[in-house]
């Protein structure tokens, strides 16, 4: 039962707070995603997206102010990329405020991913809650 808005986490890659997001991406991609979304921070990164998943697209919020000039067309595109992305933001949120993942305790660096997977799959039970209580 897995749809939009759902957790997947398939990766192992924690770094310090001052790593911005853009110099995780190669340890992000694992080469068999079909699109990759991110925020304009991650603006310029397509020959590392090629590079690390030679089959997705680059679905990126792309610049659309240029010299004081505003391209709508480009904005409405970023605008519904944002809109996409929010649905997965709706799962962090759950991470974070119901599930206090707000701080990473630094009891071992092995136990962190794994208390992060597991909060993960129960923000996704926490998320279809409704529906499963339904069945």
């Amino acid at each position: 039962m897995g749809g939009p808005g759902m957790a997947h986490l398939k990766w192992r890659w924690w770094s310090a707070a001052n790593v911005h997001d853009r110099e995780a991406l190669p340890y992000l991609l694992h080469g068999q995603e079909t699109r990759v979304w991110g925020y304009q921070g991650y603006q310029g990164q397509t020959a590392v997206i090629h590079e690390r998943a030679p089959n997705a697209k680059d679905s990126t919020n792309r610049r659309y102010r240029y010299h004081g000039r505003t391209n709508e067309v480009e904005k409405a595109k970023n605008r519904n990329k944002s809109r996409l992305r929010a649905k997965v933001e709706h799962v962090f949120g759950v991470i974070k405020n119901i599930f206090g993942f707000r701080k990473t305790r630094n009891r071992s660096l092995a136990k962190n991913p794994n208390r992060l997977e597991v909060t993960a799959a129960l923000a996704n039970l926490y998320i279809v809650r409704r529906r499963l209580l339904k069945a």
